[in-house]
């Protein structure tokens, strides 16, 4: 449902830099004589609304343009407010800043009748540039605000860096990456051959059907899918000629870790305040490497000691919550439509993962007629990627929160994606040893940590 007051009130911000609501009598009255004759305009779509308003801002009456544009422009001002508020919640803990920082570079209307030699606000340069036909004024607005120069160079001072994975690695170049890998951050020589192989891949594939695929220049990267991935593992392995080998399920973490070094990379050329260092100048690649710090300084190793010892458990309790919670999720969405199935897919999970029984052996134990309907009951490959991002979500949160105690706000700042970097290796191990195990024999003495804590998990449940 639509809510008609957001065309005539204003989000704006007062002398003193507070959050002010301004209710516009004309704009309102204006926006009541258009839609007049529609007794439910509570159910028209944004789109319908801005449509005829974007004809109206045409209207040879200058009047008539100026109060069209005027709702629109209060539109945008609750867009403008609700993507500072997004962006302060997604980044605002560890760049350190809030709503209140960001809104003063992008919302500047003063809520007046524009006319053509009054101030032209950052809400007009919006609307002017607007392609309904192209976008949504929703997605517009988000798009523009996130481009804002001054915006971006603050967040940048904050170690932030908007552009998505996928833009990064759009546009980076084999020889860009090579400098970058071997002068800013260090890599060995087989890392970054292995990195250019990774890339080119990636260009020949995702970037190669995004040029061919994409109608609008409004559209946005989105992650690579299933398919996608698995064209990137193929061509990789070709074009390695064997020598470096990443399985799809496994390709979406190596791709991510090399966008993370390049967005290290330009938020430090950018004058973002990211650090070279990472944690105790140790590997990137896994949170345990934390063990290895080489580092005389007796204070500081203690502190690792100590990190570590809390650490370890956070992990188990969130691999263990996050199996409960897509657990429990899976069994209750099949459970809405057949109970029965509901109670066999349980059932199917236990014989897979703690007795190693084969899908043809679980079929006949729970009354299927062939192993591919196991198969799709349990689906395996999407049980283990809900796990994984699950899992991820809680644990960084929780990594986070333990940092405090040992690292400065502004160093926790500049580790923040390499802590996420870690994280998601780690993550990676445990689903990669989950499945490698599918794929083999599976017996108590050699079960991953994945299958033993999900069969610990159904004791449990059945008790």
């Amino acid at each position: 449902m639509t809510n008609p007051s957001i065309y005539s009130t204003l989000v704006r911000i007062d002398p003193a830099g507070d959050r002010q609501i301004l209710s516009i009598s004309s704009a309102q009255t204006f926006f009541n004589q258009v839609f007049r004759e529609l007794f439910d305009v509570d159910n028209l779509s944004h789109k319908e609304i801005q449509l005829r308003l974007l004809d109206l801002s045409k209207d040879t009456s200058e009047d008539t343009r100026n109060k069209a544009q005027r709702c629109l422009l209060c539109f945008i001002s609750w867009e403008i407010e609700k993507v500072c508020l997004n962006l302060a919640k997604q980044f605002g803990r560890i760049g350190g800043f809030t709503s209140r920082d960001l809104l003063p570079y992008v919302l500047d209307d003063d809520g007046k009748l524009h006319s053509k030699n009054s101030y032209k606000c950052y809400s007009l340069e919006i609307l002017q540039s607007f392609n309904i036909h192209q976008s949504s004024l929703s997605s517009w607005t988000n798009r523009k605000v996130k481009q804002h120069p001054a915006l971006n160079k603050f967040l940048l001072e904050c170690g932030i860096y908007l552009l998505s994975d996928w833009a990064i690695l759009n546009d980076t170049q084999p020889k860009q990456l090579e400098r970058i890998l071997s002068q800013f951050h260090s890599l060995t020589i087989t890392e970054i051959q292995q990195s250019k192989w990774l890339l080119s891949s990636y260009h020949g594939v995702y970037r190669a059907q995004r040029l061919k695929q994409r109608k609008a220049k409004t559209s946005k990267c989105q992650p690579p899918t299933i398919e996608q991935l698995q064209q990137i593992s193929y061509k990789l392995n070709n074009l390695s000629q064997g020598k470096y080998r990443v399985a799809a399920d496994n390709l979406m973490s190596k791709l991510q870790l090399l966008a993370a070094y390049l967005r290290e990379y330009r938020i430090h050329i950018r004058g973002g305040s990211l650090a070279r260092e990472s944690i105790d100048a140790t590997d990137r690649n896994n949170v345990d490497y934390l063990e290895s710090a080489n580092n005389s300084d007796t204070e500081a190793e203690n502190q690792t000691r100590e990190f570590l010892k809390l650490y370890r458990p956070q992990f188990l309790e969130c691999l263990d919550n996050a199996l409960a919670t897509v657990t429990e999720t899976r069994f209750n969405k099949l459970q809405g439509k057949d109970y029965i199935k509901a109670k066999k897919f349980i059932t199917a999970l236990k014989l897979f993962h703690c007795q190693g029984l084969s899908m043809t052996k679980i079929a006949k134990r729970i009354e299927m007629k062939a192993q591919f309907q196991v198969t799709r009951l349990l689906k395996l490959k999407e049980f283990r990627a809900d796990v994984n991002q699950e899992i991820l979500l809680m644990l960084k949160t929780r990594v986070l929160e333990l940092a405090k105690k040992y690292y400065s706000l502004a160093k926790l700042q500049a580790l923040e994606s390499q802590i996420h970097i870690a994280l998601t290796e780690q993550v990676s191990n445990v689903i990669a040893e989950a499945e490698v195990e599918s794929a083999g024999s599976r017996t108590n003495s050699n079960r991953s940590r994945f299958a033993s804590r999900l069969c610990e998990y159904l004791d449990l449940r059945e008790k």
